[in-house]
Formats: structure tokens, sequence, C-alpha cells
């Protein structure tokens, strides 16, 4: 496309030079008129190999050397001619400035310096020989250097926006490829929530239907069997609940940790009866997808315990937020001896601490579970990026 515009802007120019050369101003005497004839032809010839150097794909190899030339040629012929008399022959003076100034921005600069030598040193030369005046010995070489200086600026700046160009296209090359592996964590990250899910609720139905076959064969009590399996079913209906819930909610944003956690007690306190607490000290900052919902699991699955091994007894959740981590604690106190039936009766959920370890480690967190006098304590911690 730029090519096409300058070769137009070219061919347009060089008619209307020679229309102002020849037709509106012609030269007075025969020798500026040969000069200056001489002059517009070989312009054109040059402008023709010009065109070549731009549309043959034979002549483009040949560019690097060949376009100084032309160019070089174009400066002498123009600029002799526009020292041979006040008329026309100064409008092919443009042509000089011209090509020094494409010279400036498309070829190197010993090469550009070249092109413009030759165009001083035919103004000088032709100037000396039609005894043209001193301004015109001295401006006309100040008006092609400063083709030449405006040419190397404008090159600079187009090799600005070259390299902006390059750069945007790299920025979004990168982006695309964040989003791609931003895509790919997100499905890491579902499969991985559905291997909870499902894992609890298999683990879950064998516990249940274990103890309603124990209590079948151990005490006769039909009734207890037919409240573990409905609580089985119940559980069922869960898993696939949580597992719609987990793919929704890592396709979507999370609610924040401590919301989660605000749920999940809620619902642990209403469906067993017990006093549940939870407290946030510390700055609240947001957490990563990944981290909020490895939190959720490491909670629930404490809160499932302390029913296995604290039945109706209170427990304490607390969420501490640092400046570099944020750190989960649940304490519950427990019993020194859980009947069987009741152990059993009240497993609901829970992924096994060890899975939630191996994840949080994942993430450059640590779990760590253990008694403290009367109570069981559970302590996840994760680090949090640096905010921005």
């Amino acid at each position: 496309m730029n090519r096409s515009v300058n070769l137009v802007a070219r061919s347009l120019g060089f008619v209307w030079l020679g229309v102002v050369a020849f037709g509106i101003f012609p030269p007075r005497g025969h020798a500026e008129l040969v000069l200056q004839a001489v002059a517009y032809g070989v312009t054109g010839l040059c402008l023709i190999g010009w065109m070549l150097l731009d549309y043959s794909p034979r002549a483009a190899r040949y560019r690097p050397r060949g376009l100084p030339l032309i160019l070089g040629v174009i400066a002498a012929v123009t600029g002799a001619a526009a020292v041979s008399g006040w008329d026309g022959g100064l409008a092919l003076l443009i042509f000089t400035v011209v090509v020094a100034m494409q010279a400036g921005s498309d070829v190197d600069l010993p090469s550009a310096l070249g092109v413009t030598v030759a165009g001083i040193l035919a103004v000088e030369v032709s100037g000396l020989a039609f005894s043209a005046y001193w301004a015109s010995l001295l401006g006309y070489p100040l008006l092609i250097a400063s083709g030449l200086l405006i040419g190397r600026n404008r090159g600079a700046f187009r090799l600005q926006a070259e390299q902006l160009t390059a750069l945007l296209a790299q920025r979004d090359l990168l982006e695309a490829e964040q989003r791609r592996a931003d895509l790919l964590d997100e499905r890491t990250r579902i499969a991985r929530e559905i291997h909870d899910v499902l894992a609890h609720s298999i683990g879950a139905l064998g516990i249940q239907i274990q103890a309603a076959r124990s209590v079948l064969t151990d005490y006769g009590d039909i009734d207890r069997a037919v409240e573990l399996l409905t609580a089985a079913q119940r559980m069922a209906g869960e898993g696939l609940t949580e597992t719609r819930r987990a793919v929704h909610a890592l396709r979507s944003d999370t609610l924040p940790l401590a919301d989660e956690l605000a749920k999940a007690t809620s619902t642990y306190g209403e469906r067993y009866h017990v006093a549940v607490s939870l407290d946030t000290e510390g700055t609240s900052r947001p957490v990563p997808a990944e981290a909020t919902v490895a939190l959720l699991r490491v909670a629930q699955e404490a809160l499932v315990n302390a029913v296995k091994h604290g039945a109706g007894k209170p427990v304490t959740v607390r969420l501490d937020f640092d400046a570099a981590w944020v750190r989960l604690t649940v304490r519950n106190e427990v019993d020194a001896v859980a009947p069987r039936v009741v152990e059993l009766s009240t497993v609901n959920a829970g992924y096994g601490l060890t899975g939630m370890r191996e994840r949080l480690r994942l993430l450059g967190g640590t779990l760590e579970t253990g008694r403290d006098g009367t109570c069981w304590v559970v302590t996840a911690l994760v680090p949090l990026p640096p905010p921005n």
C-alpha cells in the first residue's frame, strides 16, 4: 500500500515539475534547456528503475546497492539543473531535496551522505558554471542537507513505529498464551475439584452402607438402617449438587474465602445442631480461587472430623490474614470414647486431610493436625501473592 502511494506521488510530482519547468516557466537559453531536459529525462529513467526495485522480484535483490545509486544520480542531475537559471529549472531542486530525504530514511547513513554530497557538489559545480548568485550556492546546499536530516528523523520515527508494532504484536501473543494457560489451569482445578467431590461422595456412601449393614447384622435395628440408607441417598444427591457447584464455581468468580467459610459453618451448625463460631482477624485480602477452594475443603473435612470425634461439642473456626499468608484454624473438643454407631452415622463430608495436605503443598502451603490438650486442632497455612 505504501509503495503504491509513494509511486503515485513520485509520478505526479514528476509530471507536475515537467509542466512547471518546460511549460509554465520554460528555459531562456539553449544551454539551460539542454541541461534541464537531460536532467528531466535522466530523472524519469531513474524513477522507472526505482519502480522496478519496488515491484520486480528479480530486481529487488539489487535494491541495497541500486537504490542509493538511483537516488544519487537523481540528486546530481536535478541539483545541476536547479541552478542553471532563475526560471522553471529551479523547480527541479524539489526533487534534489526529496531524494536526499528519501535517502535519509531508506538507506544506511554512508549511502545517504553520499546522495546528499552528490546533490550539493552538483549544485556548486553547476552554479559556478552558470555564474549563479552566492545565495544560491549557499542556500541550496542547506536545503538539500535539511532534506537529509528530515529523512533521518523520519526513518527513526518509522523504526520506532515498527518496533512498537512488533511489541504490541508480541504483547497480544503473550496475552493469548496467558489466557490459554489460565484456561488450562482452570480445567485442572475443575478436574481436581470434581475428583475431591466424587471421592467424598463415594467414600461417604460406602461408610453409610457399611454402617447400615452393621446395624442390621449386629443390632437388627431396621429403622436405624433405613435412617442410614436415607442419609446415604441424601449424600448421593448432595454429591451431585456439589459436583455441579464445583464446576460452576470454578468457571465463574468464587465468593470471598470468609463468605465461603460462613456458609460452610452455618450449614454444619444447622445440620448437627452444634454451636460453631467463625472469627476473622487481620485485614481481609483477596484469596486466589484455587486457594479458596482448598481451604474450604480443609474446613469441611475438619468439621466432619469434629462430628466424628466430638459429637455435639462446640467448634471454633478462625481465619487470620497477614500481608504474606492466610491461616485457617479449626479447633474442637474430642470425646475420650465415641460409640461405634454414632461415629459411623455422623460421617457426612471430608475429602481426607492427607489429600488436602498434598493439595496445599502444591499451592506452597502447609497443613498440620494434632491434639492441644482436650482439643483437636487443624491448621492450614497458604501464602498469598503480593498486593498490587
